[in-house]
């Protein structure tokens, strides 16, 4: 399954994550389904986190290149 979670993007593991809440707060499912449904969302979850953090990143890097060519001016 980790190869599936590296195929998915941002807007598909959010999407499958709140469905996967969702389920989960409407109950009626056993405590196997239940289990394997908090199993999925931590996957989800952690997936989302990367996809974010790697934002993040990028940002972080483009600031510190246009501070370090001048072009960041403070108003």
């Amino acid at each position: 399954m980790a190869a599936e979670n590296t195929a998915l993007g941002y807007e598909q593991a959010r999407d499958e994550l709140i469905e996967v809440v969702r389920r989960l707060e409407a109950g009626g499912t056993s405590l196997e389904e239940s289990l394997a449904l908090w199993e999925r969302g931590e996957e989800l979850a952690a997936v989302c986190r990367r996809w974010l953090e790697g934002a993040r990143a990028r940002l972080d890097s483009a600031i510190a290149a246009r501070e370090e060519a001048g072009e960041c001016r403070e108003d």
